[in-house]
């Protein structure tokens, strides 16, 4: 599967401006299979909900569907939403895997970032969610979920082949970015792809470490620090699968068990 990632700058609160800016991108690099965006890909990270309504997001979430007709290919990134089924004032960080039928499946973000309160202003998730495209199994996680490894255990229960980890993460905290999206990919088995911004908001820096990792931890393809630009990697699911048989650590561990009743 080809898979490009896009490390992205973000104008604050301005979904029109950010929708085009990746256009102009995704346009850029035709004939990939999967596009992944980051997190508040077209805001900006607010913990608290910006001015913004329903119809808003709708518009963001149309042109995801139409970017994913366009190129037929699938589309990922998380967007701030208001969650109609549970009232006005319920708002979720929700990552959207949209493919070019228009379907578009969802998780929810587990752990809110409560150092900003986002916990304050927005719902958690409470359920995982591996998507299939493409015969990958990919399983969906956003920012602060990559400092929990028990949420992203890769089971016989709940398998996947990767993780997508889409993050507004500050430069100021990069190296714990780096070093977690590595110690995911070895400790599962499995590829990781990290797509993190670039530029400034009203409170931070970011310097993106957008990267493609491969199940031994080795980096497949990254993307400059402090540049908006993307990286493009092929995975392969049967060396992903010879190497799982050669060394089957998820089988192995001693954990399984417990960890299945968490999740």
């Amino acid at each position: 599967m080809n898979v490009v990632i896009l490390q992205h700058d973000i104008a604050w609160a301005d979904p029109e401006a950010n929708r085009q800016r990746l256009e102009r991108q995704i346009d850029a690099h035709p004939g990939a299979d999967l596009y992944v965006l980051s997190e508040m890909w077209d805001t900006g990270f607010a913990s608290q909900p910006l001015q913004r309504n329903e119809t808003q997001a709708e518009a963001s979430l149309r042109w995801m569907a139409d970017m994913a007709r366009r190129h037929q290919a699938a589309l990922a990134g998380s967007l701030a939403t208001g969650d109609r089924g549970q009232g006005d004032n319920v708002w979720r960080n929700r990552f959207c895997f949209v493919t070019p039928d228009g379907r578009c499946q969802h998780y929810d973000k587990r752990h809110l970032f409560t150092y900003a309160g986002e916990h304050l202003h927005y719902t958690p998730g409470h359920e995982r969610v591996v998507v299939e495209w493409q015969g990958w199994r990919l399983l969906l996680a956003v920012c602060y979920d990559l400092r929990f490894p028990v949420w992203t255990r890769n089971t016989p229960a709940h398998p996947y082949d990767a993780i997508l980890y889409v993050a507004n993460w500050p430069a100021s905290r990069i190296e714990a970015w780096s070093t977690l999206l590595r110690a995911r990919a070895i400790e599962n088995q499995s590829y990781v792809l990290g797509v993190n911004r670039v530029g400034d908001d009203p409170q931070c820096h970011y310097c993106g470490a957008s990267a493609i990792i491969d199940p031994r931890g080795r980096t497949l393809a990254q993307c400059p620090p402090d540049e908006e630009t993307t990286a493009q990697a092929t995975l392969d699911r049967d060396a992903l699968m010879a190497f799982r048989a050669k060394f089957p650590v998820l089988r192995d561990a001693d954990d399984i068990k417990e960890i299945n009743n968490t999740i």
